[in-house]
């Protein structure tokens, strides 16, 4: 039995969870007319990758059924939490709050040496890591590496309640926080305890 196009298939499904068109469109941050002109019309002729998966997780369907090349290899899956590593004075959190998944491209996931079920993203908030780091900036953990050495890097942090980002290093067989911007506060007295490595950063066009 053939699968329907992808236009059929994301009428019907939208139907069934009982979401117009326009809703989804919203969803997608277009203009309420998009994914209609997108089923009736045509146009645009395909769903772009960013509003397919947003689609497609939201449906709950693979993204080949939307329009996706079935041959096409998939992509790295990870987490996106509800925290604000800090690279100000620390972010209080009651827990890792998931947002939902985002896709990597499985050539930098491997290149990263990412392991499913075990990286995240999240923003940056704050100025003490500057200039490497920017407020509003987000950044991919690797919360299998949970080991600074001597020589330091950049690692997700949380002393008391408070999550940061930091340089961190092993000294004389203790772990220092430290932050780039020589104008910040102190990092907060405590016991650190590392969350994850900082392997990748993503920063919106200014």
């Amino acid at each position: 039995m053939l699968e329907p196009d992808p236009r059929t298939a994301l009428a019907t499904l939208a139907a069934a969870r009982g979401d117009s068109l326009a809703a989804l469109s919203a969803m997608l941050g277009r203009n309420a007319a998009y994914l209609q002109q997108y089923v009736r019309r045509g146009s645009p002729r395909v769903l772009g990758e960013r509003d397919r998966r947003l689609l497609s997780d939201y449906l709950g369907v693979s993204e080949t059924t939307l329009g996706a090349p079935a041959d096409r290899p998939a992509g790295f899956r990870i987490r996106k939490l509800n925290v604000a590593a800090s690279a100000g004075p620390g972010a209080l959190v009651d827990g890792e709050i998931v947002l939902g998944t985002d896709t990597l491209d499985p050539g930098l996931a491997r290149k990263l040496r990412l392991r499913d079920g075990q990286a995240a993203i999240i923003r940056v908030r704050g100025n003490s890591m500057e200039p490497g780091l920017f407020d509003s900036d987000h950044i991919v953990v690797d919360t299998a590496d949970r080991t600074p050495r001597a020589k330091g890097g950049l690692y997700v942090i949380r002393i008391d309640d408070a999550v940061m980002v930091k340089r961190v290093a092993l000294v004389r067989g203790a772990l220092v926080a430290t932050s780039d911007n020589s104008d910040a506060a102190a990092v907060p007295d405590g016991a650190i305890a590392v969350i994850g490595r900082v392997v990748w950063q993503m920063r919106e066009p200014r």
